[in-house]
């Protein structure tokens, strides 16, 4: 009895009794009152008197109901298949999406509301096509990112072992810089991990953004100045406090210059700018470095994302950096955009934060 053809089957044998029964009625009311000249059509008059004279009462019954029953099984099994034989399609995508496979469609078919459903169910697998997509990207990544910091800690060590290498504090200095990488690695995938879930913990406080930069810069002036790079901060017009985490903001601020300062070659300039704009703070961060590609600039957040070989990890970066930074201003209800017109024309970083 829970099949739809059942139930289906049941209705339609209903409403056909029903009907049947209502127009017997009137036939039987209508010749005996006289009303009208013909209420009813003359075949289906002659049809019930004679079936009313001829035959017994329960023969013509059961003809009626045995015909009625086929009718309706059969109008009930037509009206089943159409209705669901999309839902039965889902189901069959949907066992084989329980299985892993993400490649599985269907096909938009069926009542507005089936197609709403199928259409849902495919943008749905197709989310989850991606996301698995990019949990393999990262998982890879994070293997190789891994792996030669790993290959030096054990093939120095095995050097040491072999006498190769003697144990001095300069060795021992170079394994503890690729310990350090490695920490530096984690840290900042737990960081990322934390942002993704919505669990980062942040301290919000009124916040001097216009101070918080200038000790940025100041952090940085010893770098910048064994490259021969010129910073500079520009503070422009009043600067109003900002809603933020002082340490996470202050974060945000040392990976965009140590990112610029990383990428722009000595006797290169970086500047940065803090405005108010309408009713958000703008902190941009601007270099004369390598540049990047127009194409390239939607994907320089990613994790571990290369834009070319000038911007590789033999630089000192973990390939976190960016990523963790739009984390971080995401968090904030805030906005990090990349620009740059190109190779060998420098890059522009901008942190949009809304204000109180």
């Amino acid at each position: 009895m829970n099949r739809l053809w059942v139930r289906l089957s049941l209705a339609f044998a209903l409403v056909v009794l029903i009907v049947m029964s209502v127009i017997g009625i009137s036939v039987r009311v209508s010749s005996q009152l006289g009303l009208g000249q013909e209420p009813v059509p003359p075949e289906v008059e002659a049809f019930f008197r004679d079936h009313a004279r001829d035959g017994s009462p329960l023969a013509n019954v059961t003809a009626v109901l045995v015909a009625v029953g086929v009718v309706a099984i059969g109008a009930g099994a037509w009206m089943s298949r159409t209705l669901t034989a999309p839902l039965g399609e889902l189901e069959k995508a949907a066992q084989a999406i329980g299985k892993r496979d993400l490649s599985q469609r269907v096909t938009v078919q069926g009542s507005a509301e089936i197609q709403a459903v199928s259409i849902g169910f495919n943008e749905m697998v197709e989310q989850l096509d991606q996301g698995e997509q990019l949990r393999r990207n990262l998982l890879a990544d994070v293997a190789h990112e891994l792996r030669n910091p790993l290959h030096v800690l054990r093939g120095n060590l095995q050097a040491i072992l072999d006498e190769v290498f003697p144990m001095n504090p300069e060795e021992i200095a170079r394994l503890l810089d690729q310990t350090r990488h490695l920490t530096r690695m984690v840290d900042d995938l737990h960081e990322l991990a934390q942002a993704e879930a919505k669990q980062l913990p942040l301290d919000r406080r009124a916040v001097d953004a216009a101070s918080l930069v200038k000790e940025a810069g100041a952090v940085f002036n010893s770098m910048a100045a064994e490259k021969q790079i010129s910073l500079r901060v520009e503070l422009l017009g009043a600067m109003p406090t900002v809603q933020a985490d002082a340490a996470r903001l202050r974060q945000a601020v040392h990976n965009l210059l140590s990112n610029a300062l990383r990428h722009t070659p000595e006797g290169g300039q970086v500047l940065v700018t803090v405005h108010q704009e309408g009713e958000r703070l703008q902190i941009a961060v601007s270099d004369s470095g390598a540049g990047i590609d127009p194409a390239q600039l939607p994907r320089v957040f990613d994790r571990f994302y290369r834009t070319d070989s000038g911007r590789s990890r033999d630089k000192g970066g973990t390939g976190l950096g960016l990523a963790i930074t739009k984390a971080i201003i995401e968090a904030h209800e805030g906005q990090v955009t990349a620009e740059s017109q190109g190779k060998g024309q420098g890059s522009r970083f901008v942190i949009s934060l809304p204000l109180d």
